[in-house]
């Protein structure tokens, strides 16, 4: 694989943590460079995640940086690894940005994602008509396909129950917002409902009169990234793709309004009951409009 084609999320994970463990023992880009007999130059293209590393030269600056945990090794040694792994998406074509790659990466590499969601439905929750009446909303047919198929597949990650950890939360206005007629709006509900009974998803609901914070929150996920130990890393959410956050202050912070958010949010079992009661007022609607187009 050329380095132009590495998976730049992956890559800049490694990198980043070659960088801390070096500057960690105190040593410098030059020590390093003279551990693998090589030019600085190289050692910045590996910290700064833009080419890989061969096994034996990470096993030598592991050793350089005085790093014995056999755990956190084999994790650096996998990490390096899978800089070059070739991923489901990586043949999908120019029509998915590199913004959505990396969330897809992060996504596969991760054991447990926090989602706050408070427009739409959080996308690995979305029926199949739903995510086709969103992306026909702003693109065109051929890209609509592509995208409903890629979110498709991402939803494979909740099926076998231990891949992936799914918790989140929305706000209410997302579910009085599920647009294209009843039988959208319907099916997503109770495709919540169903989902929500899985070991592996956790859903709640985030109603108008929680007291927060005045601050204003964003979209945003903390995935956590498998390793010893996991990592947290935050992706926001924006009109025209995302921004990766990594650094320890915004992890913090972001932790923190999940915290926020999680206390003021409804229960599991209260939000599956909120789902349920709105399921009922849609079939309330259903009934009353069609006594009125009786003569």
């Amino acid at each position: 694989m050329a380095q132009d084609d590495m998976p730049t999320v992956r890559s800049r994970r490694l990198g980043n943590e070659l960088r801390r463990l070096r500057l960690d023992a105190g040593l410098k880009t030059q020590d390093a460079a003279n551990a693998l007999e090589c030019g600085q130059p190289k050692i910045s293209q590996i910290e700064n995640g833009r080419r890989g590393i061969r096994q034996l030269d990470l096993t030598t600056l592991l050793n350089l940086y005085g790093v014995t945990d056999d755990e956190q090794r084999a994790n650096m040694k996998r990490l390096a690894k899978e800089i070059h792994r070739v991923d489901w998406w990586s043949g999908q074509g120019p029509l998915l940005h590199d913004t959505l790659r990396d969330y897809l990466t992060l996504e596969a590499d991760s054991q447990l994602s926090r989602m706050y969601e408070p427009v739409v439905v959080p996308g690995p929750l979305q029926t199949e008509a739903y995510m086709r009446e969103m992306f026909a909303s702003v693109e065109s047919a051929e890209k609509v396909e592509q995208l409903v198929e890629t979110r498709m597949k991402r939803k494979e990650l909740l099926d076998d129950g231990r891949s992936l950890q799914l918790r989140t939360i929305m706000d209410v206005p997302s579910l009085r917002r599920i647009g294209g007629g009843p039988d959208v709006v319907r099916g997503q509900l109770e495709h919540l409902l169903d989902i929500g009974a899985r070991r592996n998803v956790t859903i709640q609901v985030l109603p108008l009169d929680a007291t927060l914070p005045m601050e204003q929150y964003v979209p945003y996920t903390i995935f956590g990234l498998r390793g010893a130990p996991p990592v947290d890393v935050i992706w926001l959410e924006h009109t025209t793709g995302g921004t990766l956050l990594e650094q320890e202050r915004d992890v913090q912070r972001y932790s923190k309004a999940w915290d926020d958010l999680t206390a003021a949010a409804m229960s599991p079992t209260a939000s599956q009951q909120h789902i349920r009661d709105l399921l009922k007022e849609l079939d309330h609607d259903d009934r009353a409009g069609a006594a009125e187009e009786r003569p």
